[in-house]
């Protein structure tokens, strides 16, 4: 395993401290138990919104934290979720009296630690709420789930919602807005390559070359099945039918994201995204706003994913609301 790293049980501590070193106008890090806060509370009290899940997603989660998104990420150990301390440390951070939102993705231990974080913060008196982000339409349960995993839709939806709190929104309605969001959006993966998680040293599974893995989660976990390698327009139909079969997206402006899993070029996913919007196009679905990079990564798996989230003006509002977060930035 070559990695750049320094001893691979630090490797989340010390990308932390890089995070910190790089975008401290920003953002600052709580070391002690590895939540990144925004670097200024917002100018009025309002609701705080928290995510978080294991790392090596990045930018996802603490690459997010900023204005008009998050205001805190808690990063557990890599594909290892956070601990209810961390939830409940980044809770007592952003809250100004209003509540706290948890966006949680759909994984039995990220769920679990986050409700029993939200229990011991009702007994302070701190009004959470919690929504769970399950859009992968690859697999029914998983290895880590009950139920379909969270994964792409869970960047746009932490956009969307942190526009939303920013604009004042109230705790019900966020929490509302972001399940309709959830229930609007579904995803799509396959994989090139495994990744490797630094503590294993080795491909989390062995993939031939002349093979895809389609369906894959975020944490290298199977997919649907393996299929023979093509060429990325049969790649983009892998895609997007199955995501077309799942939810109806004609009729409506729709936010279309092509997401690279952390190993894949950008040029690679440009000539994907070329073939999925050709193919979105021609069957009737309207392209409204698109985001094409590394999002929601799997270390250094190389693939991506496609999400489709439908939309309505008042929702492309708050997607084109202004940004400043390490991962995601406009109209600032």
């Amino acid at each position: 395993m070559k990695k750049l790293l320094n001893q691979a049980g630090d490797a989340v501590a010390d990308s932390l401290r890089g995070l910190e070193a790089a975008h401290g106008h920003r953002l600052r890090v709580d070391h002690e138990h590895r939540v990144v806060l925004r670097g200024q509370d917002p100018d009025v009290p309002r609701v705080g919104v928290v995510s978080g899940g294991g790392s090596g997603h990045e930018p996802l989660h603490s690459g997010y934290v900023g204005r008009g998104m998050l205001d805190a990420a808690c990063a557990g150990e890599v594909f290892t979720s956070p601990t209810p301390d961390q939830v409940i440390a980044a809770s007592r951070a952003v809250d100004q009296g209003h509540g706290v939102l948890h966006i949680v993705k759909n994984y039995t231990g990220d769920v679990l630690n986050f409700e029993m974080a939200a229990e011991l913060l009702a007994d302070e008196g701190i009004d959470v709420e919690q929504v769970v982000v399950d859009d992968d339409v690859a697999v029914t349960d998983s290895l880590y789930t009950a139920g379909r995993r969270g994964v792409g839709l869970t960047v746009l939806l932490e956009k969307v919602v942190g526009a939303a709190a920013e604009q004042g929104c109230r705790l019900t309605e966020l929490a509302a807005l972001a399940r309709s969001v959830n229930d609007r959006g579904r995803s799509m993966g396959l994989a090139l390559s495994s990744c490797t998680v630094p503590a294993v040293g080795r491909p989390t599974f062995e993939l031939p070359e002349d093979q895809f893995e389609l369906g894959i989660g975020i944490h290298g976990e199977p997919g649907r099945e393996r299929l023979r390698a093509v060429g990325a327009r049969d790649a983009a139909e892998l895609l997007v039918d199955p995501v077309l079969a799942d939810r109806d997206f004609t009729g409506s402006p729709t936010i279309c994201m092509l997401n690279g899993m952390g190993a894949t070029p950008l040029m690679e996913l440009y000539v994907m995204y070329g073939e999925v919007s050709r193919l979105l196009q021609a069957r009737g679905v309207t392209i409204a706003r698109n985001l094409v990079g590394n999002h929601a990564t799997s270390l250094d798996m190389a693939g991506c994913s496609l999400t489709l989230l439908t939309a309505d003006d008042d929702l492309l509002d708050l997607w084109d609301a202004p940004v400043d977060t390490p991962g995601l930035r406009w109209g600032c």
